[in-house]
């Protein structure tokens, strides 16, 4: 078998060319890798008897938004290909008429308002709605073609998606042959479901695929490639009408390669077009999660008089052990066996043994303001006095981070009587421990080089 990788000429129109080429139907060792970028590739073995010196091969029922110059067949030594067409005849009346030109065709005569009678002639000409025609005896008549009938589609006429290749064929040929080619118009992405119950979660993972290929995909093994690839240019997914669920009864397979994680999922599926797939692909129990509390305040060398913060909450989750395609996860909570929505988040593409930190949102019963108290800069340095006002009006014990960017450098100094580290460069992390219902403040003395 030789490998050629074709590029695209130009759809020329074959004609009447009679196709002597057998292909089975019989699509066997079919795959798809979906990529999230809006790509997927395809794989299809077939059967092909060709005579020597047959013409063309049409390999029929691809994708219709097949990328012409994509494609990447395999084919016997003996057979060599001069050109590739992409043919689609969308079915009309015209393009029936044209093709029946000088062969015989059944038509509908008007007897009288509610009889008619049949004839069979030979299609000599049309034109718009009528046609001119030659009876059996030999006579032109003029008829309309609404009502000339057809026995079958011309084989010429080709109704699926399909590649037409010119060939050269040195010698009888029996023998299967693969095809790949690359699709636009189907995408995948990943959605997850974040279930917390206390401390405890279970996290459930879903692969949403939607394909607007102009293909469906039946019975084929699917794999998922997780991350970006470099491309030469992206197109905007389009909207689907339907939904369609399927529930993996085995673990997904994953492996690293190239830089990208590959998912494999452990049964054959079917992908109808113009429908949204779903396949769950991750499902962890016991998962410990850490509630983190973080009010952002501002730099204190820029600080002028009192200003009130939010603190919001976030929840980090450890102990993921596989790596996660980027996507939207929805954490949801019960409260006296009522499910509530508490948040939605983004995440990249996370790898495995990666903590991951999920914004919740910003907390009702938590306030954080910050007091400029003095300042007294010389020439040469700033020193300032801030106090810091941590409220917790909940029926529970907290511990809020509160995130001050400063100067890191050698003249810089932070005094406190709270614990304080930087994280993340230039921003100080305190870390206050505030009892229920209760209010806590302290105080920071800054100075800087300036």
């Amino acid at each position: 078998m030789k490998k050629i990788t074709l590029v695209f000429i130009s759809s020329l129109y074959i004609g009447s060319t009679l196709f002597g080429a057998t292909l089975s139907s019989d699509v066997k060792n079919n795959s798809l890798i979906l990529y999230n970028s809006n790509i997927a590739l395809v794989h299809e073995e077939r059967a092909l008897e060709i005579q020597k010196d047959d013409a063309t091969i049409v390999y029929p029922d691809v994708a219709q938004n097949i990328k012409i110059d994509s494609v990447n067949v395999s084919l016997p030594n003996a057979i060599t290909i001069n050109s590739q067409h992409y043919r689609y005849d969308k079915l009309t009346l015209e393009k029936l008429l044209k093709a029946y030109i000088g062969k015989k065709v059944d038509i509908r005569l008007l007897r009288n308002r509610n009889e008619f009678k049949i004839i069979t002639a030979t299609l000599l000409s049309f034109n718009h709605s009528t046609a001119l025609v030659r009876t059996l005896d030999y006579k032109i008549i003029s008829v309309k073609t609404s009502g000339i009938e057809f026995d079958t589609i011309p084989k010429e006429l080709i109704t699926k998606p399909s590649l037409v290749w010119n060939v050269n064929v040195k010698e009888d040929v029996k023998a299967p042959i693969q095809l790949d080619y690359l699709v636009s118009n189907i995408n995948f992405k990943s959605n997850y479901i974040l279930d917390l119950d206390g401390n405890n979660s279970a996290l459930s993972g879903w692969i949403s695929i939607k394909n607007h290929s102009g293909k469906s995909f039946q019975n084929t093994k699917l794999s998922l490639l997780a991350g970006d690839i470099n491309r030469v240019h992206h197109k905007r997914p389009q909207l689907y009408k339907s939904m369609r669920v399927t529930h993996s009864p085995a673990r997904v397979k994953e492996h690293s390669f190239e830089g990208y994680h590959f998912y494999t999922i452990p049964f054959k599926v079917t992908i109808p077009n113009n429908e949204t797939t779903q396949i769950k692909f991750l499902d962890k129990k016991n998962l410990d999660i850490e509630r983190v509390y973080t009010a952002q305040m501002q730099n204190p060398l820029s600080l002028q008089g009192e200003k009130k913060s939010a603190v919001s909450q976030s929840l980090a989750l450890n102990g993921l052990d596989i790596p996660l395609p980027k996507g939207t996860i929805r954490i949801y909570s019960k409260l006296k066996n009522q499910t509530i929505l508490l948040a939605e988040s983004t995440i990249a593409h996370t790898p495995s043994n990666t903590p991951l930190k999920l914004a919740v949102g910003k907390n009702f019963d938590l306030k954080v303001k910050e007091t400029l108290l003095s300042r007294a800069d010389s020439d040469e340095m700033f020193n300032v006095d801030v106090e810091y006002t941590l409220q917790n009006s909940s029926d529970e014990n907290r511990s809020i981070n509160i995130l001050v960017p400063f100067n890191r450098q050698e003249s810089s100094t932070v005094t406190s009587d709270v614990e304080h580290t930087f994280v993340k460069g230039n921003l100080l992390n305190f870390l206050v421990k505030i009892p229920a219902k209760q209010t806590e403040n302290f105080k920071v003395h800054y100075e800087s080089k300036k």
